[in-house]
């Protein structure tokens, strides 16, 4: 396989996954699903991360879907029930 074709696979699997965030993050049902809505948030949060508290948003936002993601790791996970003796 040629490496544009290699380069071409990657970047498509890529977009993808950050298709599926958007879908599992539930912002296509959220937004119903309007495109324009959905790009101004994500310029929202350029915008954010751009700024003096960038790093504070970053930091937050990572500690947030890291903990949504091993949520989610979980076998037979209940939000609600998290941390419960």
């Amino acid at each position: 396989m040629r490496e544009w074709q290699v380069k071409r696979r990657e970047r498509t699997r890529q977009l993808i996954e950050l298709g599926g965030l958007v879908v599992k993050a539930e912002l296509v049902d959220l937004a119903d699903d309007n495109r324009a809505m959905l790009y101004g948030a994500f310029l929202w949060m350029a915008d954010k991360l751009r700024s003096e508290d960038g790093a504070h948003a970053f930091a937050l936002w990572k500690r947030r879907g890291k903990r949504a993601f091993e949520t989610d790791a979980l076998p037979d996970s209940d939000p609600s029930v998290i941390g419960a003796p």
